[in-house]
């Protein structure tokens, strides 16, 4: 007896809806306040400094891993610099109403605090595989921070499976499908065709492993991310005289979708959960914070300060979230595309979405100009992603890696998969695979909070507002930490 599509997708779309229910919402919103408490707002006050270090306007120290921590924040931007930017921004406001983009950004800020607490964690609890490279991420702590080593075991298992899962669903798939979409609307370009060219093309860049993948993703994220800006920039300077009321109406469809009706906004029926539910699980599908993998590029950063780390990861949230989905939330809301409905009456997302808002500014060329910026930021997060998921398949495997060379095949292969399959079912099936991965994740961050907050809250910035007065306090405490914070180094795995 088989299962037909329509029956299969209504299935992951019940459990979709089950996953990312209010008790997700709450786990992943309740953790970052928590922390953001408990670490005194450092995450906002110290942002400045994150920056800085981010940008190598601080130096930090040396350390032993794979790669430079710039080569490591560009490889974790480009595993959420990617259609949840673009895409993702779109189909939140249209299923939960421009307010979702508030909840987005809101989401954001919350969520640097947890980015901070998960990446330094995984950097201070880092390991070596069997070729003696530096390996990291929640899996990892897991197994080595918890006192209980069968419980630290099965949520690291755990994690890691899912991890595995989700890069060929979140990781891949969805972005394939993106750029099968996208090249298809706009050049007409077979999606079998599409498919073939991304499958060699990321088996040829995924087989040099994480020092190729750090090399591409240094000169492609930031060339994106500027050429992207530009054109989002393009779309709210022509519609300037529309952007007072896209931000007041953003901000009051947040609490009543229903005021916000009419104008630029078209006809809302969504309700104000619906509004939180999908803006707060396209916020953590774009800057992935709480969900963990991104710690597992952290730790190939070649430094042992896992605080100073921690923070140039934190950063990454900012630039995704706040930065860049706000511009492009704003496009759209100006531009006045969220009123557009297509033939059949519906109401345009996506691609379509996307392209009929840069055509406001950009004309026919705009169509061009996102296909090139989704290709780009699509193709960096499949790459992204394999160092990611194949970390995880590697733990899952012993910290064996002559089996890895199988996972970037299949990874590879899996691109092909995503260009041919439905949008919706694809999309469905990576939302289950992010909240699935967050859960032990955060289980993992809780645990370990008390530790975690205790020696962020101890670390020295040197002119960072209060950090004299806190580390006054923190000596009193017996805290007293110096300013290169090593991390863990031995080799242990389970399997």
């Amino acid at each position: 007896m088989f299962i037909n599509g329509t029956i299969l997708g209504n299935m992951i779309k019940g459990l979709d809806d089950l996953v990312w229910g209010p008790w997700m919402l709450a786990l992943l919103l309740g953790t970052g306040c928590y922390l953001m408490l408990r670490l005194r707002f450092l995450p906002l006050r110290n942002l400045k400094f994150a920056l800085k270090c981010a940008f190598g306007m601080e130096r930090g120290e040396g350390g032993r891993g794979k790669i430079s921590s710039f080569a490591a924040l560009t490889t974790e931007l480009a595993t959420t610099l990617g259609i949840g930017n673009i895409i993702g921004v779109a189909s939140a406001m249209v299923l939960g109403g421009p307010g979702a983009l508030f909840w987005m950004v809101v989401t954001s800020f919350i969520g640097m605090a947890t980015k901070l607490t998960e990446s330094m964690l995984s950097v201070k609890y880092r390991s070596r595989n069997d070729r003696g490279e530096t390996v990291g991420g929640p899996m990892y702590t897991c197994l080595q921070a918890f006192r209980n080593k069968e419980a630290g075991k099965l949520l690291g298992f755990v994690f890691a499976l899912f991890a595995v899962t989700a890069s060929f669903g979140m990781g891949n798939m969805t972005q394939s499908n993106s750029i099968a979409d996208t090249l298809w609307v706009s050049f007409r370009i077979q999606k079998a065709d599409t498919g073939l060219f991304l499958t060699i093309l990321t088996i040829l860049v995924v087989i040099g492993g994480i020092g190729v993948i750090g090399k591409v993703t240094q000169v492609l994220v930031p060339f994106m991310g500027v050429f992207y800006l530009l054109g989002t920039f393009a779309v709210i300077t022509v519609n300037w005289r529309s952007l007072p009321g896209a931000v007041a109406g953003i901000c009051t469809a947040a609490m009543n979708p229903s005021a916000a009706a009419g104008g630029l906004f078209g006809s809302i029926t969504v309700t104000a959960f619906q509004s939180l539910r999908w803006g707060v699980s396209r916020g953590i599908f774009s800057n992935e914070a709480g969900l963990g993998a991104s710690g597992i590029t952290t730790a190939a950063a070649d430094t042992d300060d896992c605080v100073r780390q921690g923070y140039i990861s934190m950063t990454g949230v900012f630039l995704d979230t706040a930065i860049v989905c706000t511009l492009t939330g704003l496009a759209f809301a100006a531009s006045g595309v969220l009123s557009l409905r297509d033939e059949a009456g519906l109401p345009l997302t996506g691609t379509a979405l996307t392209l009929a808002a840069f055509r406001t500014a950009l004309g026919e060329w705009g169509g061009s100009f996102v296909s090139i910026c989704i290709a780009l930021f699509a193709f960096a997060t499949v790459i992204g992603w394999a160092y990611q998921g194949e970390r995880a398949f590697e733990f899952l495997m012993g910290g064996k890696t002559r089996y890895n060379i199988w996972y970037r095949f299949a990874y590879g292969l899996t691109a092909f998969a995503g260009c041919v399959c439905p949008l919706e079912a694809v999309w469905n099936f990576s939302d289950i695979c992010n909240g699935l991965m967050a859960v032990p994740n955060l289980i993992c961050v809780l645990a370990l909070s008390g530790k975690a907050c205790r020696e962020i809250c101890a670390y020295r910035i040197t002119g960072a507002t209060g950090t004299k007065k806190e580390l006054h306090k923190a000596k009193g405490r017996g805290l007293h930490l110096p300013r290169k914070a090593a991390g863990h180094m031995s080799r242990q795995h389970p399997y």
